[in-house]
C-alpha cells in the first residue's frame, strides 16, 4: 500500500518557489496513487482545499503589539497550531509527514508532534533557516556562515531585517529549535543540491540523515517547454538573452545590468522585486535593455525557449533555482554565477559559469555563450529527462519507505 503523506507549508498558494515545489508534489503524489493531505497556515491568498478547516490561524509580524506576541509565539510552537495539528494527525492518520518552508508562521513543533506520533518525518529545506536565524547566509550583501556554529551572532550582526528586536527572536527561535533538537524529530533531510547538504553537514547535521535530491519539473510544464523548445529548433533562436526572477540586490541583477550595458546584445528582463523602479530608471538610456515586468507561467517558458540564453547572477547562497531548470528544458543554455547550487545544475554543455559579482568576468562568459553553437535540442531531451516527475517520485519513494 502507498503511503498517506502530509503535506506541511508556511503558505498555500503560488507564493514562491517553496510553494509551488509543495503545490506540484501534491499533484504528483495524487496522480500516482497516494492520499494526500495538507496543512498550512490560513491566509487571504491561498487555494482552496478540502484540508484549510485544520489549518492553523494566520499571524502577523507587521501589525500591533498584540500581533507581533502572537506571531513570536508560534515562533516558539505555542497556540492554535499544535491543537490544530494534532486534530489532522488524528483523522487523516499519515504514514509521512513531509515538511517544507515552516518556520516563523508554523515552526518546527509540527515535526515534534508528528514525532512523537510514532509518524516518519521528512523535511525538504528550500532556504537556510536550520543554519542561519535570517535565512539567506548573507550580511551586508555578502555571504556569510558566521551563525553555523554560534547562533547569538546574529545578535551582533543584526542581520534579521536589520533589527535588534527581530535578531533576538530569530535568535530564540534557533535556540528552541536547535541542531540536536531538529536531528531528533526528523528521520530524513532532504537537500535538493549538493551545495544544501555540504553546509547542512558543515552545520553539524549527521550525514547519514542528509539526501541530495532535485526539485522536479512539473509534468504539465514540462510538456509545455518541450512544445515551445521543439518549434524553437526549426528555426533560429531570436536575437535576445534574458533574466527571469526577483530584481533585488542579492540576485546579482545590478551587477547583470551593468554587464549588459557595456554589451550590443539585446537583454529582456522579466520579473519584479524592490529594485524594479531603481533599476528602469538607471538603464532607461539602454535602448538595448527591456524590463518586462512579471510574467505568467507561459510568459516566462515563451521568453526563455525562444532566447539564445538565459543568466542566473546571483550573489547569494541560491539553493536549487527553478529558473535554470525551467531554461535548461526548454533547450536554452544558462550562463549562471558559481555560487551556491548553480555550477552543478549547468553541467557539459549546458552553459557557462563565471565569479559570481565580476562584472567583467560576466560580460565575457556573455559573449562566449552568445557565440557559441549550443545544441538546443539535446540540451532539452538530457535536461527533461534529469529534472523528470518520474525521477523525483521514484527517488522520493525510496525515503519514505527507507529505514527510518
Amino acid at each position: 500500500m502507498k503511503p498517506r503523506v502530509l503535506l506541511v507549508n508556511k503558505f498555500y498558494y503560488r507564493r514562491g518557489g517553496d510553494c509551488v515545489c509543495v503545490l506540484n508534489l501534491e499533484e504528483l503524489l495524487r496522480a500516482r496513487g497516494h492520499e494526500v493531505a495538507v496543512f498550512a497556515m490560513h491566509h487571504p491568498e491561498n487555494l482552496p482545499s478540502p484540508w484549510e478547516r485544520y489549518w492553523a490561524s494566520e499571524v502577523e509580524f507587521g501589525g500591533g503589539v498584540g500581533s507581533k506576541l502572537n506571531a513570536m509565539a508560534r515562533t516558539m510552537g505555542f497556540g492554535s497550531v499544535c491543537s490544530r495539528f494534532r486534530r489532522i494527525i488524528r483523522d487523516f492518520r499519515p504514514d509521512v509527514v513531509h515538511i517544507h518552508n515552516i518556520h516563523s508562521y508554523l515552526s518546527p513543533v509540527v515535526a515534534k508532534i508528528a514525532r512523537k506520533a510514532g509518524i516518519k518525518v521528512v523535511w525538504t529545506l528550500h532556504d537556510y533557516k536550520l543554519l542561519c536565524p535570517s535565512y539567506a547566509c548573507l550580511r551586508d550583501g555578502t555571504p556569510c556562515e558566521l551563525c553555523f556554529d554560534r547562533k547569538s551572532r546574529v545578535l551582533a550582526t543584526r542581520c534579521m531585517k536589520g533589527s535588534l528586536a527581530a535578531s533576538a527572536v530569530a535568535y530564540l527561535e534557533a535556540l528552541r529549535w536547535n541542531q540536536a533538537a531538529l536531528t531528533r524529530m526528523t528521520s530524513r533531510f532532504i537537500c535538493p543540491s549538493r551545495f544544501m547538504m555540504d553546509k547542512m553537514a558543515q552545520g553539524g547535521f549527521p550525514q547519514e540523515k542528509l539526501t541530495v535530491l532535485c526539485n522536479f519539473l512539473a509534468p504539465e510544464m514540462a510538456s509545455r517547454m518541450q512544445r515551445h523548445a521543439v518549434g524553437s529548433y526549426s528555426r533560429e533562436r531570436e536575437p535576445y538573452y534574458c533574466y527571469v526572477g526577483r530584481l533585488s540586490a542579492e540576485k546579482g541583477v545590478e551587477t547583470l545590468l551593468q554587464a549588459a550595458s557595456g554589451l550590443p546584445y539585446e537583454l529582456r528582463v522579466a520579473g519584479d522585486g524592490p529594485l524594479a523602479r531603481e533599476l528602469r530608471a538607471k538603464y532607461s538610456h539602454c535602448d538595448h535593455i527591456r524590463f518586462l515586468g512579471r510574467l505568467d507561467g507561459e510568459g516566462v517558458e515563451k521568453l526563455l525557449a525562444s532566447a539564445r540564453l538565459s543568466v542566473l547572477p546571483s550573489e547569494c547562497y541560491e539553493n536549487n533555482p527553478l529558473g535554470v531548470i525551467e531554461s535548461l528544458c526548454c533547450g536554452t543554455p544558462v550562463v549562471g554565477a558559481q555560487i551556491g547550487g548553480i555550477p552543478e545544475l549547468i553541467v557539459g554543455k549546458t552553459g557557462i559559469t563565471y565569479p559570481s559579482g565580476d562584472v567583467e568576468a560576466l560580460r565575457s562568459a556573455i559573449r562566449r555563450a552568445w557565440t557559441t553553437a549550443f545544441d538546443h535540442a539535446s540540451i532539452a531531451a538530457d535536461s527533461l529527462v534529469r529534472f523528470s516527475a518520474t525521477a523525483y517520485y521514484e527517488a522520493l519513494c525510496a525515503i519514505y519507505v527507507g529505514e527510518d
